[in-house]
């Protein structure tokens, strides 16, 4: 019968802290997106102290090294080293704070899918909390260019260039939810939103990290009609309600 080595239990990642939940009276869950295990959930031992050493670099939006020993249930975190440090600066800009945490819920929930893409799923999330913390786009545009992204990691595609239903290219005049992109005027059924000119060009922005091209969007309001959309697509998707959407209907 073989035997589990002390080693054997013990591995190293690099995670993204996505969430965190008090357990006990000095502990915590630590809810992590690694590359190569995907979503990590492990208990911080001692972290609600005010002298623990591992408090700070394991709060949300960090990007920590950490070193865990597989458990049952829990593994349990037993080093933590700073890589980024983007909670400070987020934390400090409300805007920003209420994009991450809707970035972080996400991207837990879209981890717990096909492990194949959590390396892509945290390239994505992490380069979405890096332009938040360094402020290199406005939050509103960083957080509906991730959702678009993270649902084509999840596997539902946005379609913004042909129309979902025909594949027609041209007179592109609504946004289908249910079906997963825009519309051509000849397809357009009860319940598709109209996208003008400027929420279509910001839309194929968006979807594909193209930040050049939203400097071709002169309706200043084609970011918050859009964001409303993604943010309803998400939801329909993945058959869910995120709480933080509701905080960004009051922010955004």
């Amino acid at each position: 019968m073989p035997t589990t080595t002390a080693a054997s239990r013990t591995y190293r990642e690099t995670v993204i802290v996505l969430g965190t939940y008090p357990l006990g009276e000095s502990d915590r869950i630590i809810v992590g997106l690694s590359a190569g295990h995907g979503l990590i959930r492990a208990v911080a031992k001692g972290v609600r102290r005010s002298n623990s050493k591992l408090g700070a670099r394991l709060e949300p939006f960090m990007i920590t090294d950490v070193s865990l020993v597989h458990g049952r249930n829990l593994d349990t975190v037993t080093q933590a080293v700073t890589r980024k440090a983007y909670a400070a600066p987020i934390v400090a800009d409300y805007v920003a704070y209420t994009s991450a945490s809707a970035i972080a819920e996400v991207s837990e929930h879209v981890a717990q899918g096909d492990p194949e893409s959590a390396r892509e799923l945290f390239t994505l999330t992490a380069g979405a909390l890096s332009s938040l913390a360094r402020q290199t786009h406005p939050p509103q545009d960083v957080l509906n260019s991730f959702l678009a992204r993270s649902m084509r990691i999840a596997g539902w595609y946005i379609a913004t260039e042909a129309c979902v239903r025909c594949g027609d290219t041209e007179n592109v005049t609504s946004w289908s939810i249910s079906g997963g992109g825009v519309v051509c005027a000849a397809c357009a059924q009860a319940g598709d939103r109209p996208l003008s000119t400027d929420m279509m060009t910001y839309l194929r922005a968006v979807a594909t990290g193209n930040w050049d091209l939203l400097q071709d969007v002169e309706d200043h309001t084609a970011a918050d009609r859009v964001g409303v959309l993604l943010r309803r697509y998400v939801q329909w998707h993945v058959e869910r309600e995120f709480r933080s959407f509701a905080l960004l209907e009051r922010t955004l």
